[in-house]
């Protein structure tokens, strides 16, 4: 007798086999790139093109084209460096953290989490780099022999901190998701009709022929990664936080920092996640393995992350009454109703409020809703970052060096620009690349054949011919029970 799960939807619908599966990942990247996506290409090529044009002019006039100041030496561009490795922390959690806790439901949408993360942290790593004025003579900040005079690497700043923190976690993620994907790119290597793609996908599948003991080998080395990268998802945004907590700047100083910073970027990486999930999901007819329980699961982590960054916003304020520090008590206090009181109103609507409806089980499994959320929770995580930097700087000891800040149209060509350089290389990744893990989706698929059990198995990249026996499984089943599903 089937035994079905009373807890859970099941991960696949539709009754998919295995051939279904590689038939439905391999069709887009089989396919010739229809209209929708090339309409979405031109439109993400179009603000890469901005982009490329406000670097030319940072480069070239030098950060003077900014809107910075004398007193707001910070702006634009370091909100939206911690806003992009904020979006990058979803990937790496879906992948190691869940993958650590055995959590089925991630097979479906790691993959796609794990490419947002690369993309993410080439758009934040952008920002450092342009904010050097000169960034061709960036080897001036590695400890290198002492040619350069007095000047040496401050191991003691914070901001040397992240490069290090930021470029491992980058490295880690990349060999991750790359890992991830030899599989599934020999299955297209098989199936590749044209000499260019059969090449291509040779090369990348490394060899792969899916022996038992290229399995062992690729099961093992994802574990690894993954509990190599489970601590890199809070100590990256930790040391995001030190630049700020280090300082002496009221408003910045303050312990909280780190987890709040990671509960942030958790926060908004997985609203972005739920945005390009909902879209690819239409776009190639996934709806059968990004189904209704994988948007209800990522709703449910997203409004606990929210309210926790909801209780660190309340937290600093009474922090800052109970230090009876007059500096820090004006600073949270004009961050709430001074000049810029529009941006922190922003910030907690979008952050503490809206994702409470999630509470509310329409709005959890409802797709427009879902996705006009995602779409409000990024918005407000960057108000938050733009809140905590600016107001900080904006009103200094002095009153006469109180000053507003205004982005300049480069500020904000480079940081639109950089939204379509993110999705020009989504875009191209979710193309030729299988954008959901077949091989992972294979060992949660439940198939029934003559009304016997229930079996889960994965073959590593050729679709099973199903042979029933006189038991009702097929003869060359890989068969692995799964005794709590």
């Amino acid at each position: 007798m089937q035994h079905v799960s009373p807890v859970r939807e099941p991960l696949v619908t539709g009754g998919k086999t295995y051939h279904d599966v590689t038939q439905d990942v391999c069709r887009q990247v089989e396919a010739a790139p229809n209209v929708r996506w090339m309409a979405a290409l031109s439109v993400a090529l179009f603000f890469l093109g901005i982009f490329l044009y406000s670097v030319y002019r940072t480069l070239w006039y030098g950060i003077g084209e900014w809107g910075l100041n004398k007193t707001v030496g910070w702006a634009w561009d370091i909100t939206n460096f911690v806003w992009w490795v904020g979006i990058g922390h979803a990937g790496t959690l879906i992948s190691a953290v869940l993958l650590l806790f055995r959590q089925k439901w991630r097979s479906s949408i790691n993959r796609a989490a794990e490419a947002m993360t690369i993309f993410a942290v080439i758009c934040a790593a952008m920002f450092p780099v342009l904010h050097m004025g000169r960034p061709w003579l960036a080897y001036w900040v590695f400890p290198l022999q002492n040619t350069f005079g007095s000047l040496w690497v401050n191991f003691n700043s914070p901001l040397l901190w992240d490069v290090f923190a930021i470029s491992t976690y980058f490295t880690v993620s990349l060999v991750f998701w790359y890992t991830g994907l030899v599989p599934d790119f020999a299955t297209i290597r098989d199936r590749a009709k044209g000499p260019i793609a059969k090449v291509a996908y040779s090369l990348l599948s490394m060899g792969w022929t899916g022996s038992a003991k290229h399995w062992s080998r690729y099961e093992t080395v994802s574990l690894i990664l993954a509990g190599v990268s489970t601590p890199l998802v809070l100590s990256v945004h930790t040391i995001v936080s030190m630049d700020f907590a280090t300082s002496v700047v009221p408003g910045w100083h303050t312990t909280i920092f780190p987890p709040y910073f990671v509960a942030g970027a958790i926060f908004s990486g997985f609203a972005m996640v739920l945005t390009l999930m909902l879209i690819t999901r239409v776009v190639f007819k996934l709806e059968d393995y990004i189904t209704m329980e994988h948007i209800a699961l990522m709703n449910k982590i997203m409004m606990i992350t929210g309210s926790i960054v909801g209780v660190a916003y309340i937290t600093e304020f009474f922090i800052a009454w109970y230090s009876q520090v007059e500096f820090e008590q004006y600073a949270f206090i004009n961050r709430a109703t001074g000049p810029y009181w529009w941006a922190y109103a922003s910030m907690m609507t979008c952050n503490v409020i809206t994702p409470q409806l999630v509470w509310i089980r329409k709005v959890r499994y409802s797709i427009p809703l879902t996705f006009i959320l995602s779409i409000i929770v990024n918005i407000g995580m960057w108000f938050e970052r733009f809140v905590i930097i600016v107001t900080s700087l904006h009103r200094d000891y002095l009153p006469s060096s109180w000053v507003m800040f205004s982005p300049s149209i480069i500020d904000i060509g480079i940081y639109v620009g950089t939204l379509g350089l993110f999705f020009t290389l989504f875009l191209l990744f979710a193309k030729f690349f299988p954008v959901i893990n077949m091989a992972e989706v294979k060992t949660v698929l439940k198939y029934t054949v003559d009304n016997g059990p229930t079996y889960t198995g994965h073959d590593p990249h050729h679709d099973l011919i199903h042979k029933p026996t006189t038991h009702g499984v097929p003869a060359n089943a890989p068969v692995n029970y799964d005794k709590h599903d």
